[in-house]
């Protein structure tokens, strides 16, 4: 097997079609036209892979090659036949007249097919010279008849339609008259140029793309076809090397052949130092930039691939949100759609004033711009994209805007994008020359101005989070010193009264003592907040087991001092619940401070422990002025809301909170006059159990 440079320039040629058929018929809809070219690219991608395999083999059979020369070509006259008719007359595909011609010339081309096979029978002189004058002048012709029928199909088109068959036209225009002079030239000198011949692969691949630009652009092929940009200029690009490749080798060939006992190493230099070259052109940012700009200006009726554009754009804003690097991202995604290679950005302050925040591949550090300045004023009122280029060339467009000195002085600058939302500009981007010489229009103006818009609303939501963000630390620190106020308050109010009832009892040893375990708790409480303040927030105590006898007799102990005095029954001992001893003890104690100041003198507050099911219940009843439904409702666990004139009014709803971080529940039953009753019902410990137990057992023994 030999693998010349033939053997490759028809290989790609079968790869090309052999994608581009595959496209076709996964994409058919049903419609002639769509079937008529699906079926032509197979045969083309056949008759390439025929040719290919035949330079590989050159002592193969060439008769499935010239049967597939005929049988492609003709493939593309009955597909160039149908839309010829479809041109003349949209009503019916094809007319009379140009049936006959049709027919015509699809009995020709399966004449000389026939023909091509009876002369391979024998190999006589007559013969042999019979079979190469038929191998060159039938390719001939039927390349001129091609050529003839893609200028009517040209020429018959709507003009307002040409666009969606230009690109058809010109590829197969231009395959038919590479054919015409190769097979010319041929009968000219009576042989076939081994390097035209090479070189017929890769012409036949270059046109596959403009075949399907075509077919994208023409729904009434039927054929539901999408081309994207990226395909295309992959193709371009591979197809481009190829030839280019193709070139340098033939080019190589005559160095070697003409440059005598140099040629050798003459060759060898020159085709690396074609590679590379050829490496670098298709490393290079700034010629993959221009090949795209190119393409989409001459191949495709809009320059952008919206949807690709687009999810690029939301995936390099998103990725920045992740990162934290939002505002680098957002300059970064408006530079891809223009090739730019570096940007800055500026966002309004509180202040008003917009200041540069980010930089992206850009040096230079902008200055603050004033919310009054001529720029940002013609930002708000008009929201344009500004082409600086064209400003400095024409200002009569840019109706009353002044550009500032740093950014007149900025040499590079092109395009300042508004980042809008909701008729109000949070900030723009300033974006540098582009790589790829993008000529700035009204479809450039519209993409970035929307996606400034998006980008507005990426940066905006960024900015709000931040500023939840700090919202929440001075929540969390108001929330840590309301609690701090509010035990203060608690320990105020009893150190008060112990003050007041100093006077009386002071000589009472009862008291004395009452007086110093008082004073002894309340130094320990203000130690707590002191740890909290230094801490910078409300310590996480982790629950344990502990035993509500202790808790609720300590905290209606605590509460002895004040009229009526709190009372407490304990009907089912030793239940224990996990929960934080000091937490509980202040809940309890809160609820029992309440009662005591609902209740007059006279009246009672009681504490019961006992158990219901698999729940623990501490209820705090009072005989006081009771609350109203409404109350208990809308006000009673609503924070910062008190019925007392010196109250906080957090007690409540920190209990409540607390008692729900632990699985239970608080309940509040209560009528004017008639007193309250508070329920907290948390979940037995699994400790219970085994304190039963214990105790079961020792009276036992």
């Amino acid at each position: 097997m030999v693998v010349s440079v033939g053997t490759l320039s028809y290989a790609s040629a079968a790869l090309a079609y052999g994608v581009l058929s595959v496209l076709l018929i996964t994409s058919w809809r049903g419609r002639l036209p769509g079937a008529l070219l699906g079926l032509a690219s197979v045969m083309t991608a056949a008759w390439a892979l025929a040719m290919a395999y035949q330079g590989a083999r050159p002592d193969a059979s060439k008769l499935p090659g010239e049967l597939l020369e005929i049988g492609h070509k003709t493939a593309w006259f009955a597909f160039l036949f149908i839309l010829l008719g479809y041109a003349r007359q949209a009503a019916r595909p094809i007319d009379g007249a140009l049936r006959r011609v049709a027919l015509t010339t699809l009995g020709a081309c399966v004449t000389i097919m026939i023909l091509v096979i009876a002369l391979r029978a024998g190999d006589s002189p007559f013969l042999r010279e019979w079979r190469f004058s038929t191998s060159i002048v039938a390719p001939g012709l039927l390349a001129l008849l091609g050529m003839l029928l893609v200028e009517h199909l040209y020429r018959n088109t709507n003009p307002q339609q040409r666009w969606s068959v230009k690109f058809l036209c010109l590829g197969l225009g231009a395959y038919f008259a590479f054919d015409f002079y190769l097979f010319s030239e041929a009968m000219l000198f009576r042989r076939v140029n081994a390097d035209i011949w090479s070189a017929r692969g890769v012409v036949v691949a270059m046109i596959a793309p403009l075949i399907a630009v075509s077919a994208a652009r023409n729904p009434t092929w039927s054929l539901d076809v999408f081309v994207s940009r990226q395909v295309v200029f992959h193709s371009t690009t591979l197809l481009g090397a190829a030839a280019y490749l193709l070139v340098m080798a033939t080019a190589g060939y005559y160095i070697r052949y003409f440059g005598g006992s140099w040629g050798g190493l003459l060759q060898v230099m020159f085709l690396f130092g074609a590679g590379v070259l050829l490496v670098l052109m298709l490393f290079s940012g700034t010629l993959r930039a221009r090949v795209k700009v190119f393409l989409s200006k001459h191949f495709f009726s809009y320059r952008y691939d919206y949807r690709e554009e687009w999810l690029r754009f939301t995936r390099t804003l998103s990725e920045g949100a992740t990162e934290g690097r939002i505002q680098e991202r957002c300059i970064e995604a408006l530079a891809q759609l223009v090739e730019s290679p570096s940007g800055a950005l500026w966002l309004r302050q509180e202040s008003g004033a917009y200041e540069q925040v980010a930089r992206w591949n850009h040096s230079a550090a902008g200055e603050t711009e004033a919310a009054d300045s001529a720029l940002v004023s013609h930002l708000r009122t008009r929201q344009w994209v500004i082409n600086l280029d064209e400003f400095r060339g024409a200002s009569e467009v840019y109706e009353g805007l002044q550009l500032p000195e740093w950014l007149a002085n900025t040499a590079d600058a092109w395009l300042v994008v508004p980042l809008a939302l909701h008729d109000s500009v949070h900030g723009f981007v300033v974006l540098t020359r582009s790589r790829g010489r993008v000529t700035f229009n009204w479809e450039i103006s519209d993409l970035l101005k929307t996606a400034g818009s998006q980008a507005a609303s990426y940066v905006v939501q960024a900015q709000a989070a931040e500023a939840l963000a700090r919202a929440k630390q001075f929540e969390s620190f108001n929330k840590l010193s309301a609690f701090v106020v509010h035990d203060l308050k608690n320990l105020v109010a009893q150190l008060s009264l112990l003050l007041r009832n100093a006077q009386r009892h002071k000589h009472n040893p009862a008291f004395q003592q009452d007086m110093l375990e008082t004073i002894e708790s309340s130094v320990a409480k203000m130690n707590r907040i002191l740890m909290q303040l230094r801490s910078g927030g409300l310590p996480v105590e982790q629950p344990a087991a502990v035993v509500l006898d202790d808790i609720v007799e300590r905290a209606v102990a605590s509460k002895q001092m004040y009229r009526p005095k709190p009372s407490a029954e304990i009907l089912d001992r030793s239940l224990c619940v996990a929960a934080s001893s000091e937490r509980l003890e202040r809940v309890v104690g809160h609820l029992v401070q309440n009662a005591v100041e609902a209740t007059p003198p006279d009246g009672t507050v009681t504490v019961r422990v006992q158990r219901q099911g698999a729940n623990a219940l501490i209820e705090v009843a009072d005989t006081g002025k009771g609350m109203t439904e409404d109350f208990i409702r809308n006000g009673l666990f609503k924070p910062f809301e008190s019925t007392k004139s010196n109250g906080m009014g957090i007690g409540t709803y920190e209990s409540r909170e607390y008692i729900r971080e632990l699985g239970g529940k608080m309940e509040v039953r209560s009528e004017p006059g008639a007193g309250s009753t508070f329920v907290i019902a948390l979940p037995v410990s699994e400790r219970v159990r085994s304190i039963n137990e214990t105790t079961l057992r020792k009276g036992v023994g």
